[in-house]
């Protein structure tokens, strides 16, 4: 504390004492690994129609292969969370991402479908423990309003990453085959999992991890789990995700095959709408720490409904693809708003069991995201995808999403955010 502890600054939390240079190392490393989930779900996005051909089968088949990487990363994550508040953050995460690169290896080598789809479960799996363990770190190091902050900038990363990855893949088929993209996935994984072993410290102790009432899995999610307002944060998020993913596994077929666009337009359309990300996780940063994320997940869960209503009204008077793209806009925007406000609102309230709650968020994010997506293409049928069949699962996401707001969570019953 220096020679006079009376002028010494008030460290609450660990990271409070952080050098700004080390903090932004931080920052950097954990939004780089959050990053390889979305990235290993939506980079091959651009490639589904030439996937369609290459092995000759149907789009519906294709999309499973999404719903089977989801459905991977959610299972790894309620397994990596957990294990990460018994054992530490390191070794799971070293471990975990280890798995990743093998996976994308097996998956650029794939002879068919069901192959690829095996690879694809194991790199969904693989890349589980970035989000969940760069989270739990955020959350042992920082409290707060400064968590709010830091959760801010991992929020950005996941919300802008699924709509910028597709952008990435579209400029990648341009010079490799769509088995190139998963190459790059490897070659991502490795680079990751240096940076883990070299400049990633153990941020939970063995101390820590003994604390009473979160020394087993058992008790740990039981104190998540009995949280009225923790169990309303999982739905939201839930359904923001599924409402994203529904436009992001209907998007390629629907504006490359329905209205023309080729692979570099259609990345541009991701571009475009990952501004709208942006805005969103950082407008919310600095409204949450003012008033609540609570009072900004009321705004942000009502824009969902009114803008995926929007593009249903817009298609039924045949308005054109700019009835689909400006709501679409407005729709991403609130999901960047909801983003954040997810994280801090389940992290903060179980500091604890960071690795745990955190684990059940991505678990069900992903998870029910990979349920709900395919329903776009069932609703369409052979009739295929247009902008009403992928609006109405936003909407229900959305209305879902809302209804849990306000009967689960109750925002004017959540307290507000320590310094």
């Amino acid at each position: 504390m220096g020679a006079n502890p009376t002028t010494a600054p008030i460290v609450l939390h660990p990271g409070d004492a952080l050098s700004t240079r080390r903090r932004v190392l931080y920052v950097i490393l954990l939004g780089a690994l959050t990053a390889l989930g979305p990235f290993t779900v939506d980079l091959y996005l651009p490639a589904f129609p030439a996937l369609e051909e290459d092995f000759r089968t149907s789009a519906a088949s294709i999309q499973l292969t999404l719903t089977g990487t989801m459905i991977g990363f959610a299972l790894g994550q309620l397994v990596v969370g957990p294990l990460s508040d018994k054992v530490g953050r390191r070794v799971p995460l070293i471990v975990v991402t280890a798995l990743h690169v093998v996976a994308s290896a097996a998956a650029a080598i794939a002879p068919n479908l069901e192959l690829l789809m095996l690879a694809r479960v194991l790199m969904g799996a693989g890349a589980a423990a970035g989000g969940v363990v760069a989270a739990a770190i955020v959350r042992d190091l920082f409290g707060g309003r400064r968590l709010v902050v830091m959760l801010s900038r991992l929020a950005l990363v996941s919300g802008v990453a699924p709509v910028v990855a597709p952008l990435i893949g579209s400029a990648l088929l341009t010079v490799v085959p769509w088995r190139g993209i998963f190459v790059a996935l490897a070659i991502y994984g490795v680079v990751m999992l240096t940076c883990a072993v070299a400049f990633l410290p153990e941020t939970l102790p063995a101390a820590r991890r003994a604390e009473r009432g979160s020394t087993t899995v058992l008790q740990r999610y039981r104190s998540v789990l009995s949280d009225r307002v923790f169990i309303g944060v999982l739905i939201i998020g839930g359904m923001t995700f599924s409402g994203l993913f529904s436009y992001l596994s209907a998007s390629s077929f629907l504006f490359q095959q329905t209205y023309g666009f080729d692979p570099q337009q259609y990345g541009l359309l991701f571009a475009i709408n990952s501004v709208g990300v942006v805005i969103g996780v950082q407008t919310a940063s600095r409204l949450a720490a003012r008033f609540g994320p609570q009072w900004v997940m009321a705004f942000s869960t009502a824009v969902l409904v009114v803008a995926g209503s929007a593009i249903l009204v817009c298609d039924a008077l045949d308005v054109g693809i700019w009835g689909v793209m400006v709501p679409l806009f407005i729709f991403m925007t609130g999901c960047g708003f909801t983003f954040p406000c997810v994280q801090v609102l389940a992290l903060d309230r179980h500091g604890k069991a960071a690795g745990t709650a955190q684990s059940l968020v991505g678990a069900v994010n992903f998870g029910v995201a990979g349920l709900v997506s395919p329903l776009v293409g069932l609703i369409a049928g052979d009739g295929g995808i247009t902008p009403t069949t992928m609006a109405s699962v936003m909407v229900g996401c959305g209305v879902i999403g809302v209804l849990a707001l306000w009967l689960v969570v109750r925002p004017q019953t959540v307290e507000r955010l320590a310094p």
